[in-house]
């Protein structure tokens, strides 16, 4: 049977309470794994204000209602009100996810400061921002994260180290087609990559006719087909655990229909032949529907070529 992993992000305050439960219940109901992917500190969701003046983001808005699916008051976490602190106002709710039964892990600490920040970013800044999110996991959950999905897939090459550094098991911070061995400029960094192979939700909205309505059936046209290695589809708490959960709903009952099995990134993982994994240079780059660059997975790494 192929297999689908189900990685949500967890981006907000109000996700955190209102979309993730919603999903908890929609995930038990339909029999689906997942893995939930939360940021542990403050929500400044607000101070993204900045990123009206890259090319590409107010095309995006336009397409897809952000205050319909955030809300008002989270446009004002960080400028005009407080941010409130994720990890410890909702670590009933943090824990309640893996006393379900799914798997929990990191994806940032403070989310915009990681996606505006991290790509241009130093060795002690990134190092400083990966362990405050290590520490109120461990604070919350007891135990340390073997998972790390980065904000907006926004990396350099001193957060990849990290992950090695940190002890994570695997990592899904970029997009790709299949797993594999990070090399960022010649150096191997020994932690896989599980990356996203599937377009979000607010990627496909809005482009050649689809719509809310029907974006569920052109993401189950690009899964008609099973890769060998599986896929892994990305989803918010903001979206499909609020507004878009009819539209995720439909999804997973077309998914189960093409026989997948959806299950979460430590499922697909330990499927993985680790030591056989290919080894994939790691670029920054563009994809559609998206604004801006965020990490890829890049051709595939020859330590001969060329000799």
């Amino acid at each position: 049977m192929p297999l689908l992993a189900l990685k949500i992000d967890v981006d907000t305050f109000r996700g955190t309470l209102q979309g993730v439960p919603h999903l908890v219940e929609i995930l038990h109901r339909h029999g689906a794994d997942a893995t939930f992917l939360f940021s542990l500190g403050r929500d400044h969701t607000g101070r993204a204000i900045r990123r009206a003046f890259r090319p590409g983001f107010m095309k995006k808005v336009s397409r897809t209602s952000v205050v319909s699916h955030y809300g008002l008051k989270t446009l004002m976490y960080g400028t005009l009100l407080p941010g409130p602190d994720i990890g410890r106002g909702c670590a009933d709710i943090l824990r309640g996810v893996r006393d379900a039964g799914f798997e929990v892990g990191i994806h940032c600490w403070d989310h915009v400061k990681w996606q505006d920040g991290v790509v241009g970013a130093d060795m002690d800044w990134t190092e400083h921002e990966m362990r405050l999110a290590c520490t109120q996991f461990t604070d919350v959950f007891g135990t340390e994260p073997i998972v790390h999905g980065a904000a907006g897939w926004q990396m350099n090459r001193h957060a990849l180290r990290m992950t090695q550094r940190l002890g994570f098991h695997y990592a899904s911070d970029c997009r790709g087609s299949h797993p594999f061995m990070p090399v960022w400029n010649a150096e191997v960094v020994h932690c896989p990559q599980l990356p996203t192979t599937l377009p979000t939700l607010d990627e496909l909205i809005g482009v050649d006719n689809v719509v809310e309505d029907n974006v569920h059936e052109r993401l189950l046209e690009l899964t008609e087909s099973p890769p060998a290695t599986g896929h892994v589809y990305t989803l918010h708490a903001e979206l499909e655990g609020m507004k878009l959960a009819p539209m995720f709903e439909r999804l997973l009952l077309g998914w189960k229909q093409q026989g997948y099995e959806l299950v979460s990134l430590q499922k697909l993982y330990a499927g993985i032949a680790v030591d056989e994994l290919p080894r994939h240079e790691v670029l920054q780059g563009e994809i559609p529907g998206r604004s801006g660059n965020l990490l890829l997975q890049g051709p595939e790494f020859l330590a001969d070529a060329g000799r």
